[in-house]
């Protein structure tokens, strides 16, 4: 990971409500030969005792299924916003762009759990992103036949996680004009670019004093 510390989310409720926001991960390994192996899935974040655990399923005999039997340590990758900054921008252009972006990385044991805990983390999973308690989709409506195929082709998992590291690389090593700048591009831009303006606003007043407070003795 690219690690710089003014690139550091330090407050770690902040982390945690970002992994929240951001539940689809690449959660990636190496199989017992070491070659990589990743796959994309949805994770439910749970906390108890001082240890954050994360759920999820995967499809049976899939390189990544196979690999985690063999070797259970894991890296789940939380990605959320990022955009291309242009040097542009900066109050000194003469320098390489770069590339703005929030990231977690979780590093963790991974265990495969047995048929009842799957069936309660379906639900579970199914009950949070639905949102609807009315929705026809809730994992209990499903048809009886249905969740017996299901149970045969998928199983569950659950990650102990052993760290977790983060860059939020939000032009905090640039100058406040340049700063300023940047903001203003962003928000010039996309939907996901106007996401990074947002948190970059939010954090300025961290970054640089206002004129009232640089004037106090």
């Amino acid at each position: 990971m690219y690690s710089l510390p003014y690139f550091k989310e330090k407050d770690f409720g902040v982390v945690k409500e970002f992994m929240h926001q951001n539940p689809f991960v690449i959660l990636c390994g190496c199989d017992s030969n070491q070659h990589p192996v990743a796959t994309h899935v949805p994770l439910l974040i749970e906390e108890t005792e001082e240890k954050l655990f994360l759920y999820g399923h995967v499809m049976r005999q899939t390189d990544h299924h196979l690999a985690f039997l063999k070797n259970p340590n894991v890296l789940a990758v939380f990605t959320g916003p990022h955009t291309y900054v242009s040097a542009s921008w900066y109050s000194n252009p003469k320098q390489a762009s770069t590339w703005n972006y929030m990231t977690v990385h979780a590093k963790g044991i991974l265990g495969f759990l047995e048929e009842n805990a799957l069936l309660d983390i379906l639900q579970k999973t199914t009950a949070h992103f639905e949102n609807n308690k009315e929705s026809p989709s809730l994992f209990e409506k499903l048809p009886g036949d249905y969740i017996e195929r299901l149970k045969k082709a998928i199983i569950a998992f659950r990650i102990e996680v052993t760290g977790i590291d983060n860059v939020f690389k939000l032009s905090q090593n640039r100058d406040e004009k340049s700063y300023h700048n940047v903001i203003e591009h962003l928000q010039k831009g996309n939907e996901v670019s106007g996401q990074l303006a947002s948190e970059m606003e939010q954090r300025k007043s961290q970054l640089f004093k206002s004129k009232d407070e640089q004037q106090r003795p």
